[in-house]
């Protein structure tokens, strides 16, 4: 599969000036995480995630487009999303800053899986069942005063399709009664409107080979659109089977 569907690309000049800027905006964040991280609080903290993450996506050209965020509450809960690429992480970020459940692999990238740790990211292990149970243990923790966000595909995909999702993840929720809210991700071009897979993270691919593919990029999209969550009947009980069909539901009917 070519992920380069588009015939026009950012011109070579340009790209190699991306770069500097990228290079430039990771040292950036990498001082604010050391220099001014352990001094802020959480509000603070989330305002300087935001505007790193907005810039982010300037960067690469990424245009945001958001589809019922105005309804999400000011309470902590459990966010729900089909996973496409790493950029994921920064799109959602840029828009509202929450913690993020990542695949182990992603804390020994270079540098952003430092940043990744920095901001409080949790990782689990997918081969590992014991750690798995941990994670869940951590995860109710942290949604008793903050947002988690998690990928319950496992792994990333082409966004043409929502894989299956894990319910494991979604037990912290059930548990705490926590409203688990769904958001479709997905990525087009501005110029035609169709689903570009220039983000797409899949397969061997390398995080600097992604990004490669993102710049040479021009026209590049991308929409949030959050789904409401669950609402239990009466004397139904929300377990975390249900609570991920229906995520899983809703998500494929978005996409």
């Amino acid at each position: 599969m070519n992920l380069q569907t588009q015939t026009k690309q950012t011109p070579y000049i340009l790209r190699l000036g991306l770069w500097l800027l990228i290079i430039l905006h990771t040292i950036r964040g990498v001082l604010t995480l050391s220099v001014l991280f352990p001094f802020l609080n959480r509000q603070q903290k989330d305002h300087h995630i935001q505007q790193w993450c907005k810039r982010l996506l300037k960067i690469f050209g990424l245009q945001l487009m958001v589809e019922g965020g105005e309804l999400l509450p000011s309470t902590p809960y459990l966010l729900v999303s089909n996973h496409i690429s790493w950029i994921d992480i920064h799109v959602i970020n840029s828009f509202k800053p929450v913690r993020f459940v990542a695949k182990s692999e992603v804390a020994t990238w270079p540098i952003f899986g430092w940043m990744a740790k920095q901001l409080g990211t949790v990782f689990i292990r997918r081969d590992s069942a014991r750690h798995a149970r941990q994670v869940v243990a951590q995860m109710a923790e942290v949604l008793q005063t903050e947002s988690v966000c998690i990928f319950p595909e496992g792994t990333s995909s082409s966004g043409e399709t929502v894989l299956p999702f894990k319910p494991n993840l979604f037990e912290p929720a059930a548990i705490a009664n926590t409203p688990v809210w769904s958001l479709a991700i997905s990525y087009h071009s501005r110029k035609t409107g169709e689903r570009s897979l220039a983000t797409a993270f899949i397969g061997d691919m390398g995080l600097v080979e992604s990004m490669a593919l993102i710049l040479k990029s021009p026209d590049l999209g991308v929409t949030l659109h959050f789904l409401p969550p669950l609402k239990a009947e009466a004397d139904q009980v929300l377990d975390r089977k249900l609570l991920c069909q229906h995520s899983y539901q809703a998500i494929s009917a978005a996409i």
